[in-house]
Protein backbone atom coordinates (compact mmCIF):
# COMPACT_ATOMS: atom_id res chain seq x y z
CA UNK A 1 0.00 0.00 0.00
CA UNK A 2 1.43 3.30 -1.01
CA UNK A 3 0.91 6.87 0.53
CA UNK A 4 -1.03 8.05 -2.25
CA UNK A 5 -3.74 5.09 -1.93
CA UNK A 6 -4.98 5.63 1.34
CA UNK A 7 -8.30 6.90 2.31
CA UNK A 8 -10.04 8.07 5.10
CA UNK A 9 -13.43 5.48 6.29
CA UNK A 10 -16.88 5.83 4.69
CA UNK A 11 -18.15 8.89 6.22
CA UNK A 12 -15.36 10.34 8.04
CA UNK A 13 -14.96 12.83 5.61
CA UNK A 14 -18.37 15.05 5.20
CA UNK A 15 -18.63 18.26 3.44
CA UNK A 16 -19.53 21.46 5.43
CA UNK A 17 -22.96 23.13 4.42
CA UNK A 18 -22.57 26.55 1.91
CA UNK A 19 -25.01 28.15 3.58
CA UNK A 20 -26.87 31.14 1.97
CA UNK A 21 -26.24 30.44 -1.38
CA UNK A 22 -30.02 30.58 -3.10
CA UNK A 23 -33.39 28.47 -2.59
CA UNK A 24 -32.26 25.91 -4.89
CA UNK A 25 -29.04 24.51 -2.25
CA UNK A 26 -32.39 23.59 0.60
CA UNK A 27 -29.73 26.49 2.93
CA UNK A 28 -31.16 29.90 1.27
CA UNK A 29 -33.11 32.96 2.34
CA UNK A 30 -32.55 32.88 5.65
CA UNK A 31 -29.58 30.51 6.07
CA UNK A 32 -31.03 28.00 8.53
CA UNK A 33 -31.17 30.41 11.72
CA UNK A 34 -34.79 31.76 11.39
CA UNK A 35 -36.09 35.16 11.33
CA UNK A 36 -34.92 37.69 12.81
CA UNK A 37 -33.73 37.97 16.51
CA UNK A 38 -30.23 38.22 18.29
CA UNK A 39 -29.17 34.62 16.79
CA UNK A 40 -29.77 35.46 13.70
CA UNK A 41 -27.54 38.25 13.64
CA UNK A 42 -23.80 38.08 12.99
CA UNK A 43 -21.99 37.34 16.36
CA UNK A 44 -25.52 37.35 18.01
CA UNK A 45 -24.04 34.50 20.78
CA UNK A 46 -25.37 34.46 23.95
CA UNK A 47 -23.39 33.43 26.91
CA UNK A 48 -23.73 29.93 28.65
CA UNK A 49 -26.68 30.09 31.55
CA UNK A 50 -27.86 33.37 29.97
CA UNK A 51 -31.70 33.67 30.53
CA UNK A 52 -32.96 36.14 28.24
CA UNK A 53 -32.44 39.08 31.06
CA UNK A 54 -34.13 37.57 34.03
CA UNK A 55 -32.09 36.06 36.48
CA UNK A 56 -30.24 33.16 35.63
CA UNK A 57 -30.79 30.05 37.58
CA UNK A 58 -27.01 29.81 38.85
CA UNK A 59 -27.86 33.56 40.61
CA UNK A 60 -31.13 32.79 41.53
CA UNK A 61 -30.54 29.16 43.73
CA UNK A 62 -27.15 30.47 45.77
CA UNK A 63 -29.05 28.29 48.71
CA UNK A 64 -28.33 25.00 47.43
CA UNK A 65 -25.03 24.82 48.84
CA UNK A 66 -22.41 21.57 49.99
CA UNK A 67 -22.25 18.73 47.70
CA UNK A 68 -23.19 14.70 47.53
CA UNK A 69 -20.20 12.69 48.58
CA UNK A 70 -20.03 10.14 45.98
CA UNK A 71 -18.11 7.96 48.32
CA UNK A 72 -20.21 7.76 50.99
CA UNK A 73 -20.64 4.30 52.27
CA UNK A 74 -24.55 3.70 53.85
CA UNK A 75 -25.66 1.04 56.13
CA UNK A 76 -28.77 -0.64 57.40
CA UNK A 77 -28.87 -0.12 60.82
CA UNK A 78 -30.09 -2.88 63.31
CA UNK A 79 -30.48 -2.63 67.04
CA UNK A 80 -29.19 -5.19 69.46
CA UNK A 81 -33.50 -5.30 70.85
CA UNK A 82 -33.77 -6.91 67.32
CA UNK A 83 -31.54 -9.74 67.70
CA UNK A 84 -33.18 -10.52 70.73
CA UNK A 85 -35.45 -13.04 68.81
CA UNK A 86 -32.71 -15.53 68.08
CA UNK A 87 -31.62 -18.77 69.73
CA UNK A 88 -28.85 -19.19 71.72
CA UNK A 89 -25.62 -20.48 69.81
CA UNK A 90 -27.13 -18.68 66.49
CA UNK A 91 -25.04 -17.83 63.88
CA UNK A 92 -26.57 -14.34 62.48
CA UNK A 93 -25.51 -13.04 59.42
CA UNK A 94 -27.06 -10.23 56.99
CA UNK A 95 -28.55 -13.02 55.12
CA UNK A 96 -30.60 -14.42 58.11
CA UNK A 97 -31.18 -11.05 59.20
CA UNK A 98 -33.05 -10.52 55.36
CA UNK A 99 -34.94 -13.96 55.64
CA UNK A 100 -36.17 -12.78 59.01
CA UNK A 101 -37.36 -8.83 58.03
CA UNK A 102 -35.27 -7.26 59.77
CA UNK A 103 -32.95 -5.56 57.03
CA UNK A 104 -34.24 -5.16 53.81
CA UNK A 105 -31.57 -5.87 51.16
CA UNK A 106 -28.41 -8.64 52.01
CA UNK A 107 -26.41 -6.73 49.57
CA UNK A 108 -26.15 -3.52 51.51
CA UNK A 109 -23.90 -2.87 54.47
CA UNK A 110 -25.05 -3.86 58.15
CA UNK A 111 -24.25 -1.84 61.15
CA UNK A 112 -24.95 -3.32 64.76
CA UNK A 113 -26.57 -0.21 67.25
CA UNK A 114 -26.60 -0.87 71.05
CA UNK A 115 -29.79 0.31 72.08
CA UNK A 116 -31.53 -2.00 73.93
CA UNK A 117 -30.36 -5.65 75.48
CA UNK A 118 -29.50 -9.20 74.23
CA UNK A 119 -30.75 -11.95 75.97
CA UNK A 120 -28.75 -14.77 75.34
CA UNK A 121 -25.31 -15.78 73.21
CA UNK A 122 -25.34 -15.67 69.20
CA UNK A 123 -22.81 -14.91 67.32
CA UNK A 124 -22.99 -11.55 65.08
CA UNK A 125 -21.19 -11.10 61.57
CA UNK A 126 -22.02 -7.50 60.18
CA UNK A 127 -19.68 -5.03 58.48
CA UNK A 128 -19.69 -2.88 61.51
CA UNK A 129 -20.80 -2.71 65.41
CA UNK A 130 -21.09 -0.16 67.45
CA UNK A 131 -18.61 -0.05 70.63
CA UNK A 132 -21.31 -0.16 72.76
CA UNK A 133 -23.26 -2.92 70.77
CA UNK A 134 -19.88 -5.02 70.95
CA UNK A 135 -19.77 -4.91 74.58
CA UNK A 136 -23.88 -5.62 74.98
CA UNK A 137 -22.97 -8.37 72.45
CA UNK A 138 -19.90 -9.72 74.55
CA UNK A 139 -21.67 -9.23 78.07
CA UNK A 140 -23.78 -12.22 77.30
CA UNK A 141 -20.85 -14.22 76.04
CA UNK A 142 -21.67 -13.50 72.14
CA UNK A 143 -18.95 -12.98 69.91
CA UNK A 144 -18.74 -10.58 66.81
CA UNK A 145 -17.03 -10.75 63.35
CA UNK A 146 -16.59 -7.75 61.09
CA UNK A 147 -17.01 -8.70 56.87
Amino acid sequence: MKQHELSGNKGSRTRSHRVGRGDGSGRGNYSGRGMKGQKSRSGGKLRRGFAGGTLPMMKALPMLKGFTNIFRVEYQEVNLERLGSFPPGAIVTPEVLKDHGIIKSSNKRVKILGRGELGNSIRVIAHKFSRSAKAGIESVGGSTESL
